[in-house]
């Protein structure tokens, strides 16, 4: 099957690495227009080059999702230049204080995961759907298997991924007389950034070596590139009949 995204128009933050990045190139070489935010601006270069070597369109914006000013500049922008949004894709995300017992959890850490991985997808949606009610689309909010069905290294990462999979169950019944259809999405073991830093901060914690404790977890990790092709599908209109929680390798 051919998925295409020819004239739809994709929000996506997270999208300098990992699952976000992979989204944003997936998405561009469908057809996509691509709006992405990150606070990482040197590695938004990267995807922006990669985009633009396959022929894609795509742009930029430096977006912190803690902050609901810059995400509402982040869908605004998505609007003005290019009139609106069919997709978006919430996978900014961070993982902190793996391995760390409840009782030693420290707060700060508790909520700097939770304003992140929680607040800054309310508050993608709160300024999305507005826009988005005009047309219709896809919201895809990344989640985990820890906090849906099982848990974490992090007592706040689950709790946040449990968060947002509740946040979506509650919303995706208030917009879906606005024809828009939205999923919670939980990844499996991947190769990303966050991943592998996750695995590295747990085997320095154990006393082991972090980089051979990395390196003997990419052979069993998996691609976010397979789950930016499953995005992908989630978005087109292939998608329409698809409903609930996807979960991917």
């Amino acid at each position: 099957m051919d998925i295409r995204l020819n004239d739809k128009v994709a929000v996506i933050t997270g999208g300098s690495t990992g699952i976000g990045a992979a989204t944003a190139i997936e998405y561009a070489k469908a057809g996509a227009k691509v709006v992405f935010g990150d606070i990482n601006e040197e590695d938004a270069q990267k995807t922006l080059n990669t985009i633009a070597d396959t022929g894609g369109i795509a742009k930029f914006q430096r977006t912190d999702v803690t902050v609901e000013t810059e995400v509402t500049d982040l869908m605004e922008t998505a609007d003005t230049e290019f009139g609106g949004i069919d997709t978006l894709v919430t996978s900014a995300g961070v993982l902190r204080g793996p391995s760390v017992r409840i009782d030693d959890f420290e707060a700060a850490t508790f909520d700097s995961v939770i304003d992140v991985n929680l607040k800054g997808t309310f508050f993608a949606l709160k300024h999305a759907v507005p826009i988005m009610k005009r047309g219709g689309g896809v919201i895809l909010c990344i989640a985990s298997g820890a906090g849906v069905r099982g848990g974490s290294s992090s007592v706040a990462y689950a709790s946040s991924k449990g968060g947002v999979n509740g946040l979506v169950m509650t919303v995706e019944n208030q917009v879906a007389s606005m024809n828009i259809r939205m999923h919670t999405i939980c990844p499996g073991g991947l190769a990303t950034p966050l991943k592998l830093g996750q695995i590295a901060e747990s085997a320095k914690r154990d006393g082991q070596d972090p980089d051979a404790a990395v390196a003997n977890a990419r052979n069993s990790l998996g691609d976010p590139a397979g789950v930016a092709r499953v995005l992908t599908f989630l978005a087109s209109d292939a998608a329409s009949y698809t409903r609930g929680q996807i979960f991917t390798r």
